[in-house]
């Protein structure tokens, strides 16, 4: 008999700790299930302007207190969709990193709203010896001649001056990837420019030599510079007083030389005296 009910106390403790174990993981589950929901991400890296399809991506847990803005829970919504920027493997895809539906593939996927993409001829030292990379941010400078001053021999009309500011580059030659942080010496360079800013710069390689100017991608501050001239770069020209011409006198022309009179040679001469009166004779 106590055999018997030792077994039967041990079996009803096993059960109840079964049961426990049982409720405890529902409510865990439970909890869990309201804490968290269901993001898109990436399951490949996903190139900048590319298609997105079903292949690229899955739906994993995601924190609901940590839900990135612009998420996407439904995989169908991101068909067809192209992405703006490259997106990493594991990296939740969000609205802000797509372009707007409809959008077919490409570079132009990448241009901003408003803005135009345009293209440029570089050479090693115009391209920064291959550092300006997509996603980089450049200024224009441009090496010309000023407006009234070709004819003008009084003033140097040379004059070098940053014409744009903070330009985005969207690609070098073919390749849009921003990625690569490897220099690469290209012969053109794709920018994002405003259809002002593209005026200016179809004029400005047109009037003058172009160099491209690497700056910091958090410095949007605009410089305002007068521009270069060989006047600034070398500083004020000092005044050389001309030396006054020495007047030459004309050559004298000579003085006629006087010859003296030749005369003829004397006579003899005999004076006679006679009384008071004298005469002279010459024979």
């Amino acid at each position: 008999m106590r055999n018997t009910r030792a077994v039967i106390m041990m079996l009803v403790a096993i059960a109840l700790a079964f049961g426990a174990v049982l409720v405890a993981a529902q409510w865990i589950n439970k909890q869990s299930s309201t804490n968290t929901q269901k993001v898109a991400v990436a399951l490949v890296d996903i190139p900048l302007g590319s298609r997105i399809n079903a292949e690229m991506v899955r739906l994993v847990d995601w924190p609901a207190a940590a839900m990135p803005p612009g998420a996407f829970n439904d995989p169908k919504a991101l068909d067809t969709r192209v992405a703006r920027t490259t997106i990493q493997r594991g990296e939740p895809l969000m609205e802000g990193k797509l372009a707007p539906p409809g959008t077919q593939g490409g570079l132009s996927a990448v241009v901003a709203e408003g803005k135009r993409a345009m293209t440029v001829r570089v050479n090693d030292v115009v391209g920064v010896a291959g550092f300006a990379l997509p996603g980089n941010f450049v200024d224009i400078l441009v090496n010309t001649q000023e407006e009234g001053m070709r004819n003008n021999t009084a003033k140097d009309p040379s004059i070098s001056k940053i014409v744009l500011e903070h330009m985005l580059v969207l690609a070098i030659a073919q390749e849009a990837g921003r990625d690569d942080t490897k220099p690469k010496v290209v012969n053109a360079v794709t920018l994002e420019v405003t259809p002002e800013e593209a005026e200016k710069l179809d004029l400005a390689r047109s009037v003058g030599t172009l160099s491209l100017v690497l700056r910091n991608q958090i410095d949007p501050k605009p410089v305002q510079t007068a521009g270069a001239t060989k006047t600034s770069l070398l500083g004020k020209p000092v005044a050389v007083a001309e030396a006054k011409p020495v007047p030459v006198a004309a050559p004298r022309e000579p003085a006629p030389r006087r010859v003296a009179a030749v005369r003829p040679p004397a006579k003899d001469q005999v004076e006679i005296i006679r009384g008071l009166d004298r005469s002279t004779q010459q024979f």
